[in-house]
């Protein structure tokens, strides 16, 4: 009896995929062959969309242009609603809607929060627009990613609402130098006004008085992920294994960001091997 492919979709359309999410050269290749075969395919034909969504917003090109390719996602995303796609990745992210019951409004809300960055040079926003980039950006993510792990219920919603926003305020906090190069800088201007630091991104970087923004926003991040923690909880324990590998990773991070400290945000942060082996062996086997 001949096996059945992941998803059902054609092997063609799922190699095109996994090449997307492997050439990336991330971790989250490897993290997600945790899971079965049909919720691995799911995840890794989100990542790929996530990650062409993103080329739009990042590429070097007219305004015009980043807003032609984000409404062509948009209209990509109707069409798999339709039962429709027209490319690899669409194609599997049908199979994966029907599947997992993906919903239509966090693949506009992951579009809506790459149009931002693409729209604006985003510089010391306001807390709530940050918490809005934040929602778009991770949280939508997570909100696909935990019906695709396993669990729709509201709590693994309040999971993805808290577990994104900690992993991105930790992006944030590791790469102030990287963002700073394209002057940007995605610290709240409330924080930065209550600590007397500039807006202007590199003046804000060479502030004396950075740390105290920073210690802030590491601190929040801690309070969120101790928040996605007590919801992982009240979830499905099995489908939360790959969220709580990911906090646990995110959290290693966070700690390396806080011992590299706010001196010298240009030195890369890493997380050592022995470590990221004891998270697995602690949180999968």
């Amino acid at each position: 009896m001949a096996a059945v492919n992941p998803l059902g979709a054609p092997p063609e359309d799922l190699a095109a995929v996994e090449a997307i999410v492997k050439a990336a050269g991330t971790s989250f290749y490897r993290g997600m062959r945790i899971l079965p075969p049909d919720r691995r395919m799911a995840m890794y034909a989100i990542y790929a969309f996530c990650r062409l969504v993103d080329d739009v917003a990042d590429e070097e090109a007219p305004i015009e242009a980043k807003h032609a390719g984000l409404q062509q996602w948009r209209q990509a995303i109707s069409d798999v609603y339709a039962g429709h796609g027209h490319d690899a990745v669409t194609r599997v992210l049908v199979a994966a809607v029907k599947a997992f019951g993906l919903r239509q409004e966090d693949f506009l809300a992951v579009i809506d929060g790459m149009q931002m960055d693409a729209d604006t040079v985003i510089a010391a926003p306001d807390f709530a627009t940050l918490d809005l980039y934040c929602d778009r950006v991770a949280a939508a993510v997570g909100r696909l990613s935990v019906r695709a792990f396993g669990d729709g219920s509201a709590r693994a919603d309040e999971v993805a609402f808290s577990l994104g926003r900690a992993l991105q305020l930790t992006n944030i906090l590791r790469d102030l130098d990287e963002d700073a190069g394209r002057d940007r800088l995605y610290l709240p201007r409330e924080w930065l006004d209550d600590a007397g630091v500039p807006h202007e991104p590199r003046a804000a970087l060479a502030s004396p008085h950075l740390p105290v923004v920073c210690d802030r926003m590491l601190a929040e991040a801690r309070r969120r992920f101790g928040l996605a923690h007590t919801a992982m909880a009240q979830c499905d324990q099995k489908a939360m294994r790959p969220a709580r590998l990911m906090g646990a990773t995110y959290s290693a991070i966070l700690d390396m960001v806080e011992k590299r400290g706010w001196a010298a945000l240009d030195q890369p942060v890493k997380v050592p091997k022995w470590r990221k082996l004891a998270i697995v062996a602690r949180h999968l086997l």
